[in-house]
């Protein structure tokens, strides 16, 4: 009995599996870094369980003074504008300086992934668990009496991608040029400086004069005047979308040239 063998170079002895199509690699990822995101207690604390009972607390304490209008009106715009800052800066600065210390970023970058699919997961991400704070925060809100403008949700909607957008540009220039260390206690100590003086849950027209024109500019200030302008008047304020377009662009920018994907 005897046995025929193919010719060299017709038939391999191993299958090769074909990559999955763009959109799906990058919709998996995102999946795996949302439930990270959400399974990780100490960033799951900052972007969803602090803004929650910061909502909770400023609106039965009488102190500080948010500036005229009901209480209520002014803190759940802040609440979500904390959120954002807390997901799309802090929680996505601090665990991509890790990976990028561990090396899953170089690692993941010659995947079939790539790097812009990395970074478009990312963004995914973060998107997916700021709809879900949204949706717990805005709950909050309206068991407490919110009444929000709800044809403002659409310019809201604006400032929310557009300040996403900024705070992800910013938390990737810091992840990718510091190490992972300095990246944790920068990211931290900033979400704290914004959100005590940054115009986030305090809005900064109730700030001293010289403080409020500073803040104007930050885009955390952006971001909350943004947000609390689109739910109480129902209109898009342009300087604050200005604002945060200029700090996506020019993160973006210094992000796309500085960043380092491994140390």
């Amino acid at each position: 009995m005897s046995s025929t063998s193919a010719p060299v170079g017709t038939m391999s002895t191993t299958m090769t599996k074909a990559a999955a199509p763009p959109r799906t690699r990058v919709l998996a990822q995102a999946r795996f870094e949302a439930t990270t995101l959400l399974r990780n207690g100490e960033q799951l604390l900052v972007s969803l369980v602090l803004p929650a009972l910061a909502l909770v607390a400023l609106h039965y304490a009488h102190q500080p003074s948010l500036g005229p209008g009901r209480r209520i009106d002014v803190v759940v715009p802040g609440a979500l504008a904390l959120a954002v800052l807390s997901t799309a800066f802090t929680g996505q600065a601090i665990a991509t300086g890790f990976d990028r210390r561990y090396g899953v970023l170089r690692l993941l970058g010659v995947t079939p992934l790539g790097r812009t699919g990395l970074l478009l997961a990312k963004a995914v991400a973060v998107l997916v668990v700021e709809l879900l704070q949204s949706v717990v925060l805005g709950a909050i809100g309206l068991a407490l009496g919110w009444h929000p403008h709800w044809v403002g949700v659409l310019p809201a909607l604006l400032v929310g991608l557009v300040g996403t957008w900024a705070f992800v540009a910013l938390a990737l220039l810091l992840a990718g040029t510091i190490r992972a260390e300095g990246v944790l206690a920068l990211a931290n100590l900033i979400w704290i400086l914004l959100l005590g003086i940054g115009g986030v849950l305090i809005p900064r027209t109730v700030l001293p004069d010289g403080l409020s024109a500073a803040v104007r500019w930050l885009p955390s200030a952006a971001l909350g005047d943004g947000l609390r302008t689109a739910f109480t008047t129902a209109h898009v304020a342009l300087v604050p979308v200005l604002v945060l377009v200029g700090w996506g662009l020019v993160a973006t920018v210094l992000a796309s040239r500085l960043f380092r994907w491994s140390d």
